[in-house]
C-alpha cells in the first residue's frame, strides 16, 4: 500500500519573521544606535580645541539637537505610540551615552598635566554628579521624549495641518539660541557667540523653507483639483 502524498507547505513563517524585522526591530535598533551616536558626538567633539570641534561641541551639548533627534524618530515611525515609546527611549540612551564618555575621559582642569594628577576625591565628585545627572536627565528624556516623538509623528499630515508641528524644532533652536547669547554669550569665547548666531539663521532659513514648501504644494494641489474640476464640467454638459 502507497503511503499516503505528503502536502508541501509553504515557507510564510521564515518570510513573515523577516518581515517583521525589517519593519520593526531594524528601524528600532537604527534608532537607538542613533541616540546612541548622540550622546557620543558633542563630549567627542569637546577633546579637541579646534573652531569646529568647538562648534560642535556647544551644539550638541545643547537642547535643540535632542529634541530634533526625538522630532525625527517620530516623523519616520508609523504607530504613534511607537513613535513615542523610541524617542524617549533614543533619549535615554543618548544620556546614558553622554555622561559614560564623559566620566571615562574627563577633561584635565586647568594647571594639570595628566588626567592622573585629577585629585581622587574629585574624581568621585564628578561620578557621583554624573549619577545624578543622568537620573535627572533619564527622566526628562520620557518626559520630553514621547511628546516631542508624538509630535514629529503628527508633523507628517501634509499641508497647513502639519506646518506648525513641523515648525517645532526650528522654534526650538531659535528660542535656545537667543537665550544662550543673552545670558552666556559675555562669559564665553567668541567661538560660542559665533555658533549661536548661526544657529539662529540656520532655524530662520529651515523655518522658511518649511512655509515655502507648504505654501507651493497647497498650490500643486489646488491647481490639481481645479484641473480636475475643469476637465468634469464639459463631461456634465454633454
Amino acid at each position: 500500500m502507497a503511503p499516503p502524498p505528503t502536502r508541501a507547505y509553504p515557507l510564510n513563517g521564515g518570510r513573515k519573521i523577516t518581515r517583521f524585522a525589517r519593519a520593526r526591530v531594524v528601524p528600532v535598533a537604527v534608532s537607538l544606535g542613533a541616540g546612541l551616536l548622540l550622546g557620543l558626538v558633542g563630549p567627542t567633539a569637546g577633546k579637541w580645541d579646534n573652531p569646529v570641534c568647538v562648534a560642535v561641541s556647544i551644539v550638541f551639548s545643547s537642547g535643540w539637537p535632542w529634541a530634533c533627534y526625538a522630532f525625527l524618530v517620530g516623523y519616520f515611525r508609523r504607530s504613534k505610540m511607537e513613535s513615542a515609546f523610541v524617542a524617549a527611549a533614543g533619549l535615554a540612551v543618548g544620556v546614558v551615552a553622554y555622561y559614560f564618555f564623559k566620566d571615562m575621559n574627563p577633561i584635565i582642569p586647568a594647571g594639570m598635566k595628566s588626567a592622573a594628577s585629577i585629585p581622587a576625591e574629585m574624581e568621585m565628585e564628578s561620578g557621583a554628579s554624573s549619577e545624578g545627572q543622568i537620573l535627572v536627565w533619564g527622566i526628562a528624556a520620557f518626559v520630553f521624549g514621547a511628546p516631542v516623538g508624538l509630535v514629529g509623528n503628527v508633523a507628517r499630515t501634509p499641508g497647513v495641518g502639519g506646518l506648525l508641528f513641523r515648525l517645532l524644532v526650528p522654534l526650538i533652536a531659535f528660542f535656545e539660541a537667543t537665550q544662550r547669547l543673552i545670558v552666556e554669550a559675555e562669559s564665553q569665547r567668541p567661538a560660542f557667540s559665533m555658533t549661536w548666531n548661526v544657529t539662529r539663521v540656520a532655524a530662520c532659513v529651515v523655518a522658511v523653507a518649511l512655509v515655502g514648501h507648504t505654501v507651493r504644494s497647497w498650490r500643486v494641489r489646488r491647481s490639481r483639483a481645479d484641473g480636475r474640476v475643469e476637465s468634469a464640467a464639459p463631461a456634465r454638459r454633454l
